[in-house]
């Protein structure tokens, strides 16, 4: 999901927080869409790895992997480009379910390659990394919203080593790159939840009617982490 954080900023200001009323109500907003995406995606994946079916099509028909790839980076460049869509009620809720499903999907035919029990095992980390790590976010006095060139530069460095990972094809360089790239949106993680939350200890937050914008930066990071970790787990098994 690199796609989504080596390019562009997202909306922030830094001058006159909206009264806390207004943000308590995006922060509710925000985590109830992000819980409904999160019980969709798992209910595909589920469906992708215990049905067997499905999982047999799925391995026949390779391309539909591909095809949902190329709808995710869509959607994504089209619902964090578009300030108008991303806004409008209802096409922001429709596009962003649409690209849930599309999502889950493509999460599912990956986890096919992968023993039901490596999912089970990645999903059930995921939860834990993300729950504890939105914790440290919360209760943190650092300030890690103004770290975003930091963040940027980092993708950048570490979707070059994907590329050398990619050439050498070593099993210990791809469980280098799983662990960085754990790293890396583990602290994307952070800061997003940072933005949302906002505070007097936070010199950037999220504008409240980018709701759906904040949703969607916490999904990446946490499909991200999921599809990094099984992909650790499946190296390490």
């Amino acid at each position: 999901m690199f796609q989504s954080r080596l390019g562009g900023v997202p909306p922030l200001y830094a001058q006159q927080p909206p009264p806390q009323s207004v943000r308590r109500g995006f922060i509710r907003k925000v985590y109830l869409i992000l819980t409904l995406q999160l019980l969709v995606t798992v209910g595909i994946i589920c469906a992708f790895v215990y049905w067997d079916a499905l999982r047999d099509w799925t391995e026949e028909h390779y391309w539909f992997t591909y095809c949902m790839m190329a709808a995710s980076v869509v959607l994504i460049l089209l619902l964090s480009c578009c300030d108008n869509l991303r806004r409008q009620v209802p096409f922001n809720f429709l596009a962003l379910g649409l690209f849930t499903v599309v999502e889950g999907l493509m999460l599912g035919s990956v986890t096919i390659f992968f023993q039901a029990e490596a999912v089970m095992w990645a999903v059930g980390a995921t939860a834990m990394v993300s729950f504890g790590l939105t914790l440290f976010a919360v209760q943190s006095k650092w300030d890690f919203t103004t770290a975003y060139g930091s963040l940027w530069v980092f993708g950048w460095t570490l979707l070059s080593f994907a590329l050398l990972c990619a050439i050498l094809r070593s099993q210990y360089l791809s469980i280098v790159y799983a662990c960085l790239g754990t790293l890396l949106f583990s602290l994307y993680l952070v800061f997003d939840t940072q933005l949302i939350l906002g505070g007097k200890n936070r010199k950037y937050q999220v504008f409240p009617e980018e709701y759906v914008f904040a949703a969607l930066s916490l999904y990446l990071d946490v499909v991200t982490l999921f599809l990094l970790l099984l992909q650790l787990i499946g190296l390490c098994r």
